[in-house]
């Protein structure tokens, strides 16, 4: 435990963050940034692709990711620092890891809040489309970075309020679907969504797993909540349970939203497989042609808002890490500046690259595309960083490891991990190796200028 407090204990009062955070303040952040619909856009692919077994397909993503919370839990109560991976992969397997794990996450926690501005403006734009959709997104990008300026309590007692209006749009769909299922019937069979429907043969195990690997990016942004460990009230205990409660309770929201909306869908899942055009606006459609336009449309001004505060998380998520980096040294020393506790600095510079990120993209056709297709390969390169600092911390650091607290689940996890950035697309992958190089450039720069 020695080596966990000296960065933070030894930070003078301007490189310290201040501790107002409770349980369900991380909740709703973790919350935010997943969205407790984010099934909505990709629900079409992945019932093509899973041969309408959707909802078993978040079923298994649930438990999948649940390996990385469970090695973040591990974690975030040895290494209470505000870095999150990286402060980790730093104390499990040594400095440079750590650097490489937070070059990684980077790449995740500033372009992810990009992506989350960008279709909030496309959907804002589809409301009001007199107004260009990057005028939303700039304007999102503004209001979100004002209320983290404000301070990381300000900003959650907002979210919270967002939050509960995104679950309430949730309970208006799931009891309008329950009510049309009772009066008019299904439109395929009560356990198709966890066997298939049955028009592309029978179950495929294998279908599953390639659906999963997808699935899984839907989660991305529940482990924003370990980078607040530094500013939680009640220990990093806390931390780890918000963790784990969060994962679980989206995982609930995701299977349950998709098994009503695949008995509601009347195109099967070779329909969809056919014609890949409409597996976009699939549960739109799906809810259009069952309850009706006006649940669509409350449904798409919530993804509105509610993808404005999903950025609003990651972008605090990614102020935190530039923190820690530059408390470091990894980066710029001026990022670890604090105002009241706040990393305005970090925050500033998260803003300004997720603003130029997200406006280049709002500009192009192909633009939502782009920023997609590279988010997630940080992220997952990282998780596999966690799960090695797991076994690397406890293992070779520790006396009392547990074989399957600290080895075999870290492993598991590490493997999940491995599996989804292999079934990744062609151009995340190249983008994320160009990235590393870049990164161990840097690092390779700093050898013997960075004290330890």
């Amino acid at each position: 435990m020695s080596n966990t407090g000296t960065t933070t204990s030894g930070a003078d009062a301007g490189h310290r963050l201040r501790r107002s955070l409770g349980l369900r303040d991380l909740v709703v952040y973790g919350l935010l940034f997943i969205a407790p619909m984010a099934p909505v856009g990709v629900f079409g692919a992945l019932d093509a692709r899973s041969h309408g077994a959707v909802a078993l397909v978040y079923a298994v993503a649930t438990v999948a990711m649940g390996f990385t919370a469970f090695s973040y839990a591990q974690m975030v109560r040895v290494v209470p620092q505000a870095g999150s991976v990286y402060a980790y992969a730093r104390a499990g397997l040594g400095k440079g890891a750590g650097f490489v794990a937070g070059w990684m996450a980077m790449l995740d926690y500033v372009l992810i809040p990009a992506v989350a501005y960008l279709f909030s403006g496309i959907a804002m734009n589809a409301l009001v489309p007199e107004v260009s959709r990057w005028v939303w997104t700039a304007l999102a990008v503004l209001l979100t970075t004002l209320l983290n300026l404000w301070g990381v309590r300000a900003a959650a007692r907002v979210g919270f309020t967002v939050l509960a209006l995104e679950i309430a749009v949730l309970l208006v769909f799931v009891v309008s679907a329950v009510v049309v299922l009772a009066r008019d019937g299904a439109e395929r069979g009560a356990l198709s969504p966890l066997t298939g429907d049955g028009t592309q043969g029978g179950f495929a195990a294998a279908a599953v797993l390639g659906a999963v690997s997808v699935a899984v990016l839907s989660y991305l942004g529940f482990d924003a909540i370990a980078t607040f460990a530094e500013e939680v009230t009640g220990g990093s205990a806390r931390v780890a349970r918000a963790l784990l409660f969060c994962l679980a309770l989206a995982g609930v929201l995701f299977v349950a939203q998709t098994y009503l909306v695949a008995l509601l869908e009347p195109v099967s899942s070779a329909g969809l497989a056919r014609d890949p055009g409409r597996q976009g606006a699939a549960f739109y459609d799906a809810v259009d042609s069952s309850v009706g336009t006006w649940l669509h449309d409350l449904v798409a001004a919530s993804k509105a808002v509610g993808a404005a505060f999903a950025a609003l998380a990651g972008q605090a998520a990614a102020g935190r890490l530039l923190f820690a980096m530059g408390r470091d040294r990894r980066l710029p020393r001026a990022l670890s500046r604090t105002d009241g506790g706040v990393p305005r600095v970090a925050l500033l510079c998260a803003a300004v690259v997720t603003l130029v990120a997200a406006g280049w993209a709002a500009r192009r056709d192909d633009g939502l595309d782009k920023l997609v297709s590279v988010v997630d390969i940080g992220a997952l390169t990282a998780f596999t960083l966690l799960h090695a600092s797991v076994v690397g911390y406890f293992v070779r650091r520790r006396a009392e490891a547990s074989w399957w607290r600290h080895v075999l689940v870290p492993v598991a996890g590490a493997g999940i991990t491995v599996a989804v950035i292999v079934a990744a697309s062609g151009v995340a992958q190249v983008v994320g190796a160009v990235w590393l190089v870049l990164g161990l450039g840097v690092l390779v720069g700093q050898r013997g200028r960075v004290p330890g």
